[in-house]
């Protein structure tokens, strides 16, 4: 929350109380993603950032597409108007989330080509470019785990550098994770973006 907000809910937060409560009850008859995307397009309307940006997060946690998320800002065009559509773009545009790139954003997942297994030891970690999307990939054995390179938090894109032994740590807001497991050991609680994997041909694959 803002620090006006904060400033708001600490000196009548008897008033805010309810009407927290009264939209978390004019929402209970509706999905979680229609949920999700009505806040997005509330955070876009009052140009909220990090409102924005939390909302953004939760719709695609709670399922929703990237394409969904955009049709549900034009779909509001006439409540938003096109400089707030823009407004929004913009920052998605600077978040640089793979999702939204156009050259995944309509695409069906699919094995994608990530390295040669001979490439990575038992027990390392490589941080890899594939196209639209880096990924760190850890080997232990002949078990692979690929993770997105984004912080489930604010999408930061985790550099390589990041990594200390088996945890890697996102530089902004120092959420930590096991990339053994991709489980959030530390700060948040979202674990990192994984893929499933497979080896063929000595090449390692990963679906998305």
């Amino acid at each position: 929350m803002s620090d006006a907000l904060n400033y708001l809910v600490a000196v009548r937060g008897d008033a805010l109380g309810h009407y927290f409560k009264f939209l978390k009850d004019t929402g209970k008859h509706l999905d979680p993603k229609t949920r999700d995307l009505i806040s997005v397009i509330t955070k876009v309307h009052s140009q909220t950032e990090s409102g924005f940006k939390q909302y953004l997060m939760r719709a695609l946690r709670d399922g929703c597409t990237p394409m969904e998320i955009i049709d549900a800002l034009l779909m509001a065009f006439p409540a938003l108007g096109l400089a707030k559509i823009v407004w929004a773009t913009e920052i998605l545009l600077e978040m640089d989330m793979p999702e939204f790139k156009p050259e995944l954003i309509n695409s069906l997942p699919q094995w994608r080509d990530v390295m040669a297994v001979a490439d990575i030891a038992d027990g390392e970690v490589k941080r890899v470019d594939c196209g639209a999307r880096t990924v760190f990939v850890y080997r232990e054995g002949d078990r692979y785990k690929v993770y997105d390179s984004h912080c489930p938090h604010q999408v930061t894109n985790i550099p390589h550098l990041a990594l200390e032994g088996k945890t890697l740590t996102c530089p902004k807001h120092h959420w930590k994770f096991d990339i053994a497991t991709g489980a959030c050991i530390a700060v948040g609680k979202h674990p990192l973006k994984s893929f499933e994997t497979k080896v063929e041909a000595g090449r390692l694959l990963a679906l998305w």
